[in-house]
């Protein structure tokens, strides 16, 4: 039907006859003359009605927006003046000889190129006409790319792309499952796989030796802006490897990647930082570090203050107090501050605590008050405990400020969130592209609620102790895991796993399952390791947060063909939907109404 792409015609086809297929992208009457912009995947392309032709003039007269043509014209150079630098078919148009409307249009519910801002909903619903816009058009062209990209390597790697199975077995791997009934089988069901986990484990036991998958994911958990109940992994396994082995080979892909598809340049060597140093001074365990803050640590000099707020923290041994010092941050409005603690307080804080460096060389006066320090806190503390503050942080004459002082967490994720929030609307970030490999992470973190141990990655990931330290001490435990950072977003995580049935069974007993329960649920794994299992590891990387990141896109659902909502809906086909009852027959399922929504008697 066509002999080129619309975005494809150039001056190298000057004179020829093209047959061209596309969407009438915007249609221009100028004096007699008919110009549309026809558009396909390849871009625009603008052709010329001449009323010379009349039969073909009067069709072009009729065409709307989003028809669908077929035109054959002459290649020829635009009039001087009306060149367009900015598109690729910019230098030339086609003279129409012929023209066929293949189909019409009804006008789109939103308009296909235009900076009206479109509610997320009706692009959600009407997606087909969403993805027809160049911005999506070009995310899916990338992820296409990364897609093409990373199957080469790993196939130049000797890497074997196996296929796991969707229909599989619920276990307890952190989220939610989704759960799918048996009909063949009475009162059973499957759950669809929140990861390929222990297959590639079985994988390595089968001495496949080196595993990869584009695989699709499903996890039904509370949706953010980078969290889809469906989404996209590039999971890869590998036997006989360390944990270094892996990083290198991961970090070699990653930087290809990034250098073939967007042409940028991660750098010679990612860092690699210790889960306990990222969180003592950034409170993250994927820190941005674009962002040059740091946490200061000044819990010693708060101890003996008569400020409640600071010394309660400073003498907890679950409590953490930290500065963090905004050059140039004394010109903060009230307004600017106010704004700040409302926003810190989403994280459980309960303010905001600040200091404004009018002057660096501070002094007492006669009446107790410090000169060269402007904020509410400063009466309670003496010169001598702001002057340790003020050098530990590297404190100057126009600097600001912020203090936290809770439990932990809340400080780390308060004032993480607000390091990162400050530091952006500042333009305090430095470089565009800031990887980071972080490692040494706890196996555990405690539970208060349930009183329990849960693993921090997965109950697979192998401790780098023996089991008798494991055992005796499982809290200060650290796992072979490691994370890959990229501007403070999570894009991969990986672990050696745990290849000895003993060890399986002593982490098993931590997480609080029993002999029985691991037995009914993981069986197999516990039997598969008996036989031969090798020393193996791997790593998943989330594709969709990659080509997110290196499209600059604000969620994944903008590199995601037919993402669902915040609910976990799907506007376009309206689903999830009801099913009829010789189905739910079939299934063995009966469905109870939620209370409250009885229907009402007629009267």
């Amino acid at each position: 039907m066509r002999t080129h792409k619309c975005g494809e015609v150039t001056k190298q086809q000057l004179g020829e006859s093209v047959a061209l297929c596309g969407w009438v992208h915007r249609r221009r009457d100028h004096g007699g003359v008919i110009f549309i912009d026809l558009r396909d995947r390849e871009g625009l392309v603008q052709v010329v009605f001449n009323p010379d032709s009349a039969e073909t003039f009067a069709i072009a007269e009729s065409v709307r927006s989003e028809y669908v043509l077929r035109v054959e014209g002459t290649v020829r150079d635009r009039l001087e003046g009306t060149v367009n630098p900015n598109m690729k078919t910019g230098e030339i148009e086609v003279l129409v000889t012929h023209i066929e409307v293949l189909n019409e249009s009804e006008t789109p519910p939103f308009p296909i190129e235009s900076d009206i801002e479109v509610n997320e909903e009706m692009r959600l619903r009407y997606r087909y006409i969403d993805l027809r816009r160049t911005e999506m058009q070009k995310n899916m062209r990338v992820r296409r790319d990364v897609t093409r990209n990373l199957r080469n390597f790993l196939d130049e790697e000797d890497y074997f792309e196996i296929e796991t199975p969707i229909l599989t077995k619920a276990t307890p791997e952190g989220a939610r499952d989704y759960i799918v009934p048996s009909r063949t089988h009475d009162n059973s069901f499957f759950a669809l796989p929140q990861s390929p986990q222990l297959y590639k484990q079985l994988l390595m036991i089968a001495g496949m030796d080196k595993y990869y998958q584009i695989v699709r994911c499903f996890r039904d958990e509370d949706l953010r802006a980078d969290r889809q109940p469906e989404f996209t992994q590039i999971d890869i396994e590998t036997s006989f490897m360390n944990e270094d082995k892996i990083m290198d080979t991961m970090e070699k892909m990653i930087k290809q990647l990034f250098s073939d598809v967007i042409d940028v340049d991660l750098g010679d060597k990612f860092p690699v930082m210790t889960y306990a140093e990222a969180m003592r001074l950034y409170g993250s365990d994927k820190p941005d570090l674009r962002i040059p803050l740091q946490f200061v640590d000044i819990a010693e000099d708060m101890k003996d203050v008569d400020f409640k707020v600071f010394s309660g923290p400073a003498n907890d041994p679950n409590g953490r107090v930290v500065a963090l010092r905004i050059p140039g941050g004394s010109n903060l409005s009230r307004k600017e501050i106010d704004g700040l603690t409302k926003f810190v307080s989403i994280y459980g804080a309960r303010g905001l605590a600040y200091i404004k460096v009018n002057d660096r060389e501070i002094k007492a006066n006669e009446d107790g008050t410090i000169e060269g320090l402007q904020s509410p806190i400063v009466k309670f503390a003496p010169l001598e405990v702001w002057e340790s503050v003020l050098t530990k942080t590297d404190a100057q004459t126009g600097d600001l400020i912020f203090f936290g002082a809770d439990k932990t967490n809340i400080v780390n994720e308060a004032i993480g969130a607000l390091r990162v929030k400050v530091g952006h609307d500042r333009g305090l970030a430095e470089g565009d592209w800031k990887p980071l490999w972080l490692i040494d992470f706890p196996m555990f973190d405690w539970d208060d609620k349930n009183q329990r141990w849960n693993a921090i990655h997965h109950p697979f990931t192998a401790p780098s102790c023996s089991i008798e330290e494991l055992q005796a001490n499982p809290g200060e435990a650290l796992s072979r895991a490691y994370d890959l950072i990229l501007n403070g977003c999570e894009v991969g995580g990986g672990s050696i796993r745990i290849n000895k049935t003993d060890m399986q069974a002593n982490v098993f007993e931590i997480l609080g399952i029993g002999e029985e329960e691991a037995r009914d649920k993981f069986g197999f794994l516990l039997d598969a390791l008996k036989y031969g299992c090798p020393p193996h590891g791997g790593v998943a990387f989330g594709l969709d947060r990659l080509v997110m990141l290196m499209t600059d896109s604000s969620s994944i659902r903008d590199v995601i063909a037919f993402p669902k909502t915040q609910t976990a809906a799907c506007p376009l086909m309206d689903s999830p939907a009801v099913v009829s009852d010789v189905q739910l027959r079939e299934l063995g399922i009966r469905l109870h109404k939620p209370a409250g929504n009885k229907e009402e008697k007629q009267d």
